[in-house]
């Protein structure tokens, strides 16, 4: 059997083994979501695992299937649940879901455990299914550690400032915008459609919201900001910014010897 940073392809010997000499655990957590006519509808969760991948090679972690399903779409940040092939779950289901895997990889002898979220909806309902399940475990008692972190904040200023030499519209209106989609084309470039970008944004959202949601607020395409000027060049330094960054800083929480 290959060495492989993904637990799923592993036997579960050798599974135990890596987990008995340390190994930080990264578990993503995305959706299955609309991203426009030229992103597939697992961009997040398919992002998520990515990152995850390309950090606990930098590390020698393992990378736990993703959650694939996330807290519902949100208009103004995902486009909103009225689009075919969204397929989101309650916030009180995915914390549920999140508490339960937390359990589980302490039931495995995990001690280092880290939530890559990848959705943007997701935060808030990650975080309680975090602390639900560190409650029960005992909490510092337990001997696991969890850290939660979005994958986007580690983008660079000086990063974004060369990616939008026009302005950075902000991260919750770059839907399958070009953060995305260069990300997309660094990592999964045969999942991208180029000449499928529409035209469509930036999104004009009111400072308010309302239900039942206004679909018109959003552009047909689910595109809630442009994605032209994406290219995979882009995408490799905000990749680097974005792995290179969660190696750091699980480094340094965990107490870990630097490893490339």
């Amino acid at each position: 059997m290959t060495a492989t940073v993904h637990m799923d392809r592993l036997s579960w010997i050798e599974y135990e083994r890596r987990v008995a000499e340390g190994a930080v655990v990264f578990l993503p957590c995305g959706a299955t979501e609309q991203h426009g006519p030229h992103l597939p509808l697992g961009t997040d969760h398919l992002l998520a695992s990515a990152i995850s991948a390309d950090v606990a090679a930098r590390i020698g972690g393992l990378v736990a299937p993703a959650l694939a399903y996330g807290y519902k779409s949100q208009p103004k940040c995902g486009g909103g649940q009225h689009f075919c092939g969204t397929t989101s779950v309650d916030g009180a289901t995915l914390s549920a879901m999140v508490r339960d895997a937390v359990r589980e990889f302490h039931r495995h002898g995990v001690k280092r455990l880290v939530l890559v979220v990848g959705h943007y909806e997701n935060q808030w309902f990650v975080t309680e299914g975090i602390e639900l399940a560190m409650r029960e475990l005992g909490g510092a008692k337990s001997g696991l550690e969890v850290m939660r972190l979005e994958h986007w904040d580690f983008c660079r200023e000086e990063t974004l400032a060369d990616v939008f030499p026009g302005g950075f519209p902000g991260f919750a209106l770059e839907h399958a915008a070009v953060i995305e989609t260069s990300l997309m084309l660094h990592y999964l470039p045969e999942l991208v459609s180029l000449d499928k970008i529409p035209d469509d944004g930036p999104a004009d959202f009111p400072p308010y919201d309302m239900y039942p949601p206004r679909t018109e607020w959003v552009p047909p395409s689910g595109v809630l900001s442009s994605a032209r000027g994406s290219s995979a060049e882009k995408g490799a330094r905000l990749a680097e910014d974005i792995a290179g960054g969660i190696a750091r800083a699980v480094r340094a929480e965990f107490a870990m010897e630097h490893r490339a």
